[in-house]
């Protein structure tokens, strides 16, 4: 490791700290793990878009195993190889939101016993990074953990960042927490800066409507969604106009964009 980045060690980001804030969660001695299957882990997400991920080490704040993508999206010459890498491409601005999001996370599954269970969750939120051109572009990031050590703290994730500029512009500030590989978990949190007011206020869906939600965003048409969720056709017909309704959605496409804006996806 570079003289540069013994330094950042000693003085991390503030963001890095809110992980520090959990030492009983979060394992920060130096040890060799193995690569997670990303293939399997992208699996498991939603990308409507270009993304890349990575793998972040939780004992050094250090980063691996980056998709090529991750170059041309931000415009790099070379892969980062620190957190503070991927800190420095985000937009000043809602450096504020990203440390909250991560810390509403952590509260989150600590509330809800999550840490028993952290690979069958994923956390996800937006904010701004920065792009080839010199601009900044919204950017749908996911976390999912992928080791732990033998007390339960978490020894490594993997981060998927989707560009979704051409799906939205608007950022919701809404923290998500859902369950994967079975899993129902869906915990939806406002982040409202102090002294603000939610920019957009976002319509409640049920659990089935959700499924549907993400099964009609992933492209699947009515009869493989009645097939995936073992209920009849009608009755996916029904929730598909329930939704759209309550989204005040005229088509898919628009459902889509704010199901984003909302978090939900």
């Amino acid at each position: 490791m570079t003289k540069k980045y013994l330094t950042q060690a000693k003085k991390p980001h503030p963001l890095i700290e809110v992980w520090n804030d959990y030492p009983e969660i979060l394992q920060n001695d130096n040890r060799i793990l193995p690569v997670p299957s990303i293939e399997q882990i992208i699996g498991e997400v939603f990308a409507p878009g270009k993304f890349y991920y990575y793998v972040i080490n939780f004992a050094d704040s250090t980063i691996s195993h980056h998709h090529e993508n991750i170059l041309k999206m931000h415009g790099l010459s070379k892969y980062p190889v620190h957190l503070k890498d991927i800190i420095d491409l985000i937009h000043p601005d809602d450096l504020e939101f990203v440390m909250e999001a991560e810390r509403m996370s952590i509260e989150k599954m600590k509330q809800i016993n999550g840490f028993d269970y952290q690979h069958e969750l994923k956390t996800s939120y937006c904010f701004r990074m920065r792009t080839p051109e010199g601009n900044y572009g919204l950017f749908h990031h996911q976390a999912l953990h992928t080791y732990k050590d033998e007390n339960g703290r978490l020894l490594q994730a993997v981060n998927i960042h989707t560009h979704i500029e051409h799906i939205t512009q608007n950022n919701s500030y809404i923290v998500l927490v859902s369950g994967i590989n079975g899993r129902e978990d869906f915990h939806q949190m406002q982040w409202i800066k102090k002294d603000d007011f939610p920019k957009s206020t976002a319509v409640v869906f049920t659990t089935r409507e959700v499924e549907i939600l993400n099964c009609i965003a992933k492209g699947y048409a009515t009869c493989e969604i009645s097939g995936m969720l073992n209920i009849s056709e009608e009755t996916v017909r029904t929730h598909r106009k329930n939704i759209l309704k309550k989204a005040d959605a005229r088509n898919s496409s628009e459902l889509v964009k704010k199901a984003f804006e909302w978090g939900y996806l």
